[in-house]
């Protein structure tokens, strides 16, 4: 009778140098897209060397992909987070406040995400394909029951979540031309307070 071992858990030195090199990488491939990032460079930005960053992970394209399937993971939570049984538009309007936020929290996740869709979604198509577009059908079926209740006035469900991605991402993906247009004015608050209203009168019944 065979049995199966374990695998062995990772030790903490081994999760911290997962992390370095996670978040080295992501500093890389934000700055210079997936084909402009080497293996070297994210070597010298964790401290590791090209060998150790091997060990860890199979290639260039294991970490990419390692970090788009936790990025999906987070930047698809709030949009699970709506709540069926809420008021309609607060609950968009807190979506739309949170992407917001995401887009100052997490800025170099949005350019790594907007880098891999403008190349073709090479490495991250079953996950749009399968995670996503679920997630997006299923919301789209919950705000058109919303609108034909009369508690959102008529708007295409999936436009409108992709204005409110272009609008909220675009602080982080624009960020140089953002900060240069505003100059020394507050950005972040001055953004949610338009959008707040912007999506309060498109939405209003």
């Amino acid at each position: 009778m065979s049995t199966v071992t374990p695998a062995k858990k990772p030790t903490r030195i081994q999760l911290r140098n997962r992390t370095r090199i996670l978040d080295a990488a992501l500093e890389i491939f934000s700055q210079h897209g997936y084909r402009g990032a080497t293996l070297d460079q994210i070597a010298a930005a964790s401290g590791l060397s090209k060998p150790n960053i091997l060990y860890y992970f199979d290639g260039k394209e294991d970490i990419h992909v390692t970090l788009l399937n936790q990025l999906m993971d987070a930047w698809l939570a709030p949009l699970r987070e709506i709540d069926p049984n809420g008021d309609p538009l607060e609950e968009i309007l807190r979506y739309v406040h949170r992407k917001l936020e995401m887009s100052r929290e997490f800025p170099r996740e949005s350019r790594l995400f907007a880098n891999e869709i403008l190349q073709g979604a090479p490495r991250i198509a079953p996950h749009l394909e399968s995670g996503l577009k679920s997630l997006v059908d299923e919301t789209s079926i919950l705000i058109s029951g919303w609108i034909a209740e009369g508690r959102l006035a008529p708007v295409d469900p999936r436009h409108l979540l992709f204005s409110i991605w272009a609008t909220t991402q675009h602080y982080a993906d624009f960020d140089a031309q953002v900060r240069v247009l505003m100059e020394d004015r507050p950005v972040h608050e001055g953004a949610g307070q338009y959008l707040d209203t912007l999506y309060r009168r498109l939405l209003k019944p």
